[in-house]
């Protein structure tokens, strides 16, 4: 059995209190499924600035009325350091996803960005160090890389930040690794390589690719692709990120704390693949999509490509990514085919 196998094996018998920030977005509400399935309890955070009922919603009809009532839910914001206080008290595993995501955003609003992906941050490390947390497992970004050339990218090796997102990301692993040194506080850093999977927004101008794609394909709009398509990207499904936050929560080993893991699957998928691999998985459910791509410019901030060397997660958190991208699309598709119309 791997890592991941033997601890989704126990957790149901030692039940601990989990708290997820960001719980109404996309990876908060996939993590808040998978603790709930696994009995544990939950307090969740949201401001829904992005996150959305929704997705609660969904989670309550995916799970037992016994595991729901294991949930506790706060509105309020990691700005504010009360709320953060508030939430953290009694819980044992931090798993820190709130964040103001996208690069276009940051480059548009960068005070908002930094007020809370730095102010929030530190807000929320404050608070899970004076309730003295088990472990804080945070998500960092593979937009720390920068503009480093070199292909894969190993987490000791960055260049300088293309965007105000990616400042406030590093910043994010600074105060961690000060943490850590200052207050023997418990931290690791999740770089998260382009995630993806159900419950991704596909709506307004910072939606990642592939729900957005997928929802245009779905309603027979046009695709259109930054550049000439060959940007490439390791794309990440969601429940391998799911396991890597668990894994990182639960280290026991001093040695593999405080430390930065790269989350991905070592892989190279060019936006010109994705699109015929998400007009196939369509094509899969039902859907034809008959338009071919317009590409346009290259769009300010981006890298041109990414890929992650997992090597370090790989033997120092047992982390074993069970889905490549076209694993992820195929399972991924019938419920963009679902809620995404």
């Amino acid at each position: 059995m791997t890592r991941y196998e033997i601890l989704l094996k126990n957790l149901p018998n030692e039940p601990k209190v989990w708290l997820v920030t960001g719980v109404a977005g996309f990876i908060g509400s996939n993590l808040l499924e998978t603790l709930l399935k696994l009995d544990q309890h939950v307090v969740g955070l949201d401001s829904f600035i992005t996150g959305h009922q929704r997705n609660l919603d969904e989670v309550k009809q995916s799970v037992d009325e016994k595991q729901w009532l294991r949930f506790k839910f706060f509105n309020g914001d990691i700005r504010n350091l009360d709320v953060c206080h508030e939430v953290c008290s009694g819980v044992d595993y931090v798993l820190h996803q709130a964040a103001l995501g996208s690069v276009p955003r940051s480059l548009n609003d960068p005070i908002t960005t930094s007020q809370t992906n730095i102010d929030g941050f530190l807000n929320m490390l404050v608070a899970a160090r004076d309730a003295k947390v088990k472990s804080f497992t945070y998500a960092a970004s593979s937009s720390t890389y920068g503009d480093h050339p070199g292909l894969p990218k190993v987490e000791d090796v960055i260049g300088s930040p293309l965007s105000p997102y990616a400042v406030t990301k590093y910043v994010n692993e600074l105060y961690a690794d000060v943490f850590a040194r200052c207050y023997d506080f418990n931290t690791i850093g999740l770089r998260y390589f382009n995630v993806f999977g159900k419950r991704q927004d596909p709506d307004g101008a910072y939606a990642a690719v592939i729900p957005k794609w997928a929802a245009s394909m779905i309603k027979g709009e046009t695709i259109f692709i930054n550049g000439d398509g060959e940007t490439s990207r390791d794309f990440c499904f969601i429940e391998n990120t799911v396991q890597a936050n668990l894994l990182a929560a639960t280290a026991v080993d001093q040695a593999v704390r405080n430390q930065i893991y790269n989350v991905a699957v070592s892989g190279r998928t060019t936006l010109n693949t994705l699109f015929y691999a998400l007009k196939k998985e369509l094509a899969a459910n039902g859907v034809d999509y008959l338009k071919d791509p317009i590409y346009r410019d290259f769009r300010a901030g981006d890298v041109r490509h990414s890929q992650a060397d997992i090597g370090k997660i790989k033997t120092s958190l047992g982390y074993s990514p069970a889905y490549l991208i076209e694993h992820g699309v195929a399972k991924a598709m019938p419920w963009y085919v679902t809620f995404l119309k």
